[in-house]
């Protein structure tokens, strides 16, 4: 297909390779021969008169323009997508879309296996692929690899369309038979006691340990680490130690383990949920049907912790 005499082909081409940076393996994720894609390359370096793609050493590296032209090419490449796959009239029972959501375990318990459950029940063929956050989360985004991201508001950007979906507090979580600690918690025993948290990815990001550290200068004794919300309360069972978790949570596994909620012996700030998608899937209708369910299952129990 051609615009103005530039084959549109080449757009994907353009942004398989620019994220590549490598002919061999752009030439396999196009399912095209090493010399077609060398082909290609020359054809966009033709048409934008700009080497795009320098070869430096063994590596292939972008040129500025290039660079320039990366989020500009993968617009259009989302909004080409969503045109194509988006259809006027959505039946649920019939659609077939398969979503790719980027969020926490956290999230996965209070709200999202809700949804899953009621998809489920009116769009039976409707699939999901659930992916943890990572330092890639945006970008994939960006790319149109993944469909919707539900974050909290930090790491939400003014680029992507979102909506804020719920607010939710901390609380301090012990062993129900931790004898040391009364009906209330003080800040110094808060900070003698050894802590159970959560890190995220390669540089292991702590949760919302890192907004005490840096307001209030805390030094804790981090006694286990793990990478996920859910074994938060497990570990604490049997032990002297404590964990700040989400209320829902906290209390969701306080139903069935010994563990005692306390008041947090500082302010922490509410935390803010936000759901985030690309802006080319914003009028795309089994999108916003997906969207509708999340709001409705939130709103089903946001008044009233689980």
């Amino acid at each position: 297909m051609r615009f103005n005499h530039f084959d549109l082909n080449l757009l994907l081409a353009f942004d398989v390779l620019l994220e590549e940076q490598n002919i061999t393996r752009a030439a396999e994720r196009l399912s095209m021969t090493q010399s077609a894609t060398s082909g290609a390359l020359s054809r966009l370096c033709q048409y934008f008169q700009d080497e795009l793609l320098v070869q430096v050493g063994r590596k292939m590296v972008p040129t500025p323009y290039a660079l320039e032209l990366v989020p500009k090419v993968r617009d259009v490449l989302m909004t080409l997508r969503a045109s194509i796959v988006a259809k006027p009239v959505f039946e649920p029972a019939l659609s077939k879309r398969h979503f790719r959501v980027i969020t926490s375990d956290y999230l996965i318990t209070v709200l999202l296996a809700q949804v899953i459950e009621t998809v489920q029940r009116n769009a039976p063929h409707i699939t999901f692929e659930i992916l943890g956050p990572s330092g890639s989360s945006d970008e994939l985004l960006m790319r149109g690899e993944v469909d919707l991201i539900i974050v909290p508001e930090r790491y939400v950007h003014d680029e992507h369309p979102s909506q804020m979906l719920f607010e939710e507090e901390h609380v301090c979580v012990i062993c129900r038979h931790n004898v040391q600690v009364g009906e209330s918690l003080s800040l110094e025993q808060y900070m003698d006691m050894g802590h159970v948290s959560v890190a995220f990815g390669r540089n292991r990001h702590l949760s919302i340990e890192e907004w005490l550290m840096s307001r209030y200068s805390f030094k804790r004794r981090l006694e286990v680490i793990t990478h996920d919300f859910n074994t938060l309360a497990q570990l604490l069972v049997g032990t002297q130690r404590i964990a700040t978790m989400h209320r829902r949570l906290a209390e969701r596994y306080a139903n069935y383990l010994p563990l005692r909620l306390l008041e947090p012996p500082m302010e922490l700030p509410l935390m803010r949920e936000y759901m985030v998608w690309h802006r080319s899937l914003d009028q795309d209708p089994v999108h916003q049907w997906l969207r509708e369910q999340i709001v409705s299952a939130t709103l089903a129990w946001s008044a009233k912790p689980s």
